[in-house]
């Protein structure tokens, strides 16, 4: 734990080193692999839930089941049943019935009000959910519950991920051990407006649900809203943030409260670390792609230009190809819609200095070669103009995530 750092890092961690929560992972033969597809989370009391959701005009069905649930009853949620291989999205009323039963078949399983019971779900678009499987996972998972499950659950949520993505910390709040751990999907479809696919962090620390939500939004904007694998905003991004108290101690009622800023620089590392690892796990990525902006005017025209810069096919391409076109990222910088000055924009390629006032500068092709030939490439652009900055998080794009979605119902 540095200095300025209010948690240590939980090594090897998961979502069930929260105490009071138990999970599980089956399959249930949703997806046709025989895979992990259903994962269970359970909290042995209730808990306090905010939620941030995709943007998209096209919101799947546990989507709006979620909004519903939580705006009910923020202070209630008991569990998070979770399905891998079919996203129940533009699936009508349908599917929102299907995602209401899956919420029932949940709570029956496990003896927690149904309205206390939220939904996720990611896979194919436009197909129903096999109820007569889901059912018979949730079975499975109820009887699997355990205080070692969180593993097992995290691999249950993945679709082309190629691992599991879980990250956990601790710190002490007036005396009292509190973890924060957290578990994610995603590897396609990433340009979120709000979180990432599928995300769900658990705490023991006592929280309002005001002093959540606030703590959540803060923490997906430092993390998820800075990732994109392709410029796709999925259907059903869900991002959860859930407080059982089990740690005791008095309630985080908001800014102002002991402890608030410690659990929210907490629920930020888990949440960037988790969208780090959804960045560069992107499909069929080669390279570990970091943009970082600063001299902005604000933060918002520094994420705008730093995702414009991440998002560009021809940005990606040129860095799976380790080639040093760094026209294409200024060029990218040009037209991100921000009024940059480009005689004070400067741009590194690692430590190299290739552009300084908008012109060529220490234009070294071979130590660009070496850069580029490493798994972790960092681009940092210096816009002259103020004192605001922001990292994202991104992939190259390989000829391998042509195959991937090419492929992908097949």
């Amino acid at each position: 734990m540095s200095e300025s750092q209010t948690f240590a890092p939980l090594s090897g961690g998961c979502i069930t080193d929260v105490k009071g929560w138990r999970a599980a992972g089956v399959a249930c033969g949703i997806k046709k692999n025989g895979a992990l597809d259903l994962a269970l989370l359970v909290s042995d009391r209730p808990a306090s839930c905010a939620g941030v959701f995709t943007t998209n005009r096209f919101q799947a069905a546990p989507v709006l089941y979620d909004r519903e649930a939580i705006l009910a009853d923020p202070r209630g949620v008991r569990a998070v049943v979770a399905n891998s291989g079919c996203a129940n999205a533009c699936t009508g009323p349908e599917g929102l019935e299907d995602a209401r039963e899956m919420a029932r078949l949940a709570g029956r399983a496990t003896g927690v009000d149904t309205n206390r019971v939220l939904v996720m779900s990611t896979g194919v678009i436009g197909q129903r959910l096999p109820m007569r499987s889901v059912a018979h996972g949730v079975e499975l998972a109820a009887a699997a519950l355990s205080a070692d499950g969180g593993h097992a659950a995290a691999r249950a949520i993945m679709t082309t991920d190629t691992r599991p993505k879980e990250v956990a910390a601790r710190l002490d709040i007036e005396g009292r051990e509190v973890t924060v751990a957290g578990m994610a999907k995603g590897a396609g479809m990433i340009s979120p407006n709000m979180a990432t696919l599928l995300v769900a962090v658990a705490t023991d620390a006592s929280v309002a649900p005001g002093a959540l939500d606030g703590i959540i939004r803060y923490a997906a904007d430092r993390s998820f809203n800075c990732v994109t694998v392709d410029g796709d905003m999925s259907t059903n991004d869900t991002f959860l943030l859930l407080a059982n108290g089990a740690a005791g101690g008095r309630e985080i009622s908001g800014p102002q409260s002991e402890g608030y800023q410690q659990l929210r620089d907490a629920v930020t590392y888990v949440a960037t670390e988790l969208a780090k690892m959804v960045a560069f796990d992107g499909e069929g990525a080669t390279k570990h792609v970091t943009v970082h902006v600063t001299g902005a005017r604000n933060r918002a025209e520094a994420r705008q230009v730093a995702m414009t810069v991440a998002k560009s096919p021809l940005v990606k391409t040129a860095i799976y190809g380790k080639d040093a076109n760094w026209g294409r990222i200024i060029c990218a910088v040009g037209y991100s819609g921000v009024e940059v000055e480009p005689e004070a924009v400067d741009m590194w390629l690692g430590d190299l200095h290739l552009v300084h006032n908008g012109r060529p500068f220490q234009v070294d092709e071979v130590r660009a070669s070496q850069i580029l030939a490493e798994t972790d490439v960092a681009i940092t652009i210096a816009l002259g103009m103020g004192d605001a900055d922001v990292t994202v998080w991104t992939c190259d794009l390989s000829h391998e995530y042509v195959s991937i979605n090419a492929n992908y119902r097949t």
